[in-house]
């Protein structure tokens, strides 16, 4: 009776492929500099032989399958060769006892390192943190939120086992919005945003709110605050003084460090200031001290007619961005070269 069906180590039943058996034969055999020839065939065929003779009436395991693999090695005097095996069984072992630790059920047989990563951040958990999915559920629950897409069920069902298939043979991999949060409540799959501030208070602190709830998600967030008035201008609604675009940086810099201490992973900002706002000394300056804005990167927003200044050693204007009016001048040349030297020195602007 021939041997057409397996149990896996999780009880599920498969169809049983010999060449599988000759492949790590093969490779055993590699490892340990023999010469192959057809030796992992001829092997091969005595391991099937062997389970047909123990199983004509029941379904062998993985581990039967394996047991008979070094039996057949030990017998046929190729002790190097059971060795290199039997400790090739013995690391993958390991491997899974290491998984369940984690609590991940996986049958791609993913490396450690990507278990645990999944095991953090990607797979769902249930209310007390206990992962509820393996990672070929996740995959699959990726693949059939994307293919929702489609206008038709046909076309769904269609890019559902495509996608699938990219997925689990590890040939494409989405961002990290699209791993957590395909098929949840969330929905988010986006990894970027632009979140636009404009010179109010009231738009300044609807921002913190956006970047919250993306952060919470997964996302990250990006910014221009040119638009913001300079440090020291006039606020018409109160009479006093503004504190400047580098102050409001810091609230959402602290909302980041606090939103993602609870999050999926870490929140990331991008700030940019337009070189001609008048406190973009300032800005380029701020990450000097140690620990200051951790969870942004900062970028200047260089225009045409700085850049052809700082070629011509040559002032330019720095204009209030509330009145459009030139409050002052910088010589383009130091300017830049300021930008170059904190570029080296902390890695921003």
């Amino acid at each position: 009776m021939t041997v057409s069906k397996i149990r896996k180590r999780d009880g599920r039943i498969a169809d049983f492929e010999p060449q599988k058996i000759t492949t790590v034969i093969h490779k055993a055999i590699a490892s340990v500099k023999h010469e192959d020839g057809k030796l992992a065939e001829k092997l091969s065929k005595e391991v099937i032989k062997e389970l047909e003779g123990k199983f004509q009436k029941a379904i062998p395991s993985v581990e039967d399958v394996q047991n008979a693999v070094e039996d057949i090695l030990i017998r046929e005097g190729l002790s190097d060769v059971a060795k290199s095996y039997i400790l090739y069984r013995e690391k993958h072992k390991e491997i899974r006892e290491a998984k369940e630790f984690l609590g991940v059920k996986d049958t791609l047989k993913l490396t450690i390192n990507a278990a645990r990563v999944l095991e953090r951040r990607y797979l769902l958990k249930d209310k007390d943190g206990k992962v509820i999915e393996t990672p070929d559920e996740m995959f699959k629950r990726v693949a059939k939120a994307a293919a929702k897409a489609e206008k038709t069920k046909e076309l769904q069902e269609r890019y559902e086992e495509e996608f699938y298939k990219i997925l689990s043979s590890l040939e494409f991999m989405p961002n990290s919005p699209t791993l957590m949060n395909a098929g949840t409540k969330l929905g988010m799959l986006s990894a970027c945003f632009v979140i636009p501030i404009s010179d109010s208070l009231d738009s300044i602190f609807e921002a913190v709110k956006t970047t919250a709830m993306i952060q919470q998600a997964g996302g990250g967030t990006g910014f221009t605050f040119t638009h913001l008035r300079p440090k020291g201008d006039m606020v018409q609604s109160t009479k006093g003084v503004a504190s400047g675009p580098v102050s409001f940086i810091r609230v959402f810099d602290t909302t980041t460090e606090v939103i993602k201490q609870g999050s999926k992973r870490r929140g990331a900002n991008m700030g940019i200031l337009n070189v001609n706002h008048p406190d973009i000394v300032e800005f380029i300056t701020s990450k000097a001290k140690e620990g200051a804005f951790v969870n942004f990167n900062f970028s200047v927003g260089a225009t045409d007619e700085f850049m052809k200044a700082v070629r011509k050693n040559k002032d330019y204007s720095l204009i209030n961005p509330r009145t459009k009016q030139e409050v002052g001048k910088l010589n383009a040349s130091e300017l830049f070269d300021m930008i170059c030297m904190y570029a080296w020195r902390t890695g921003d602007p």
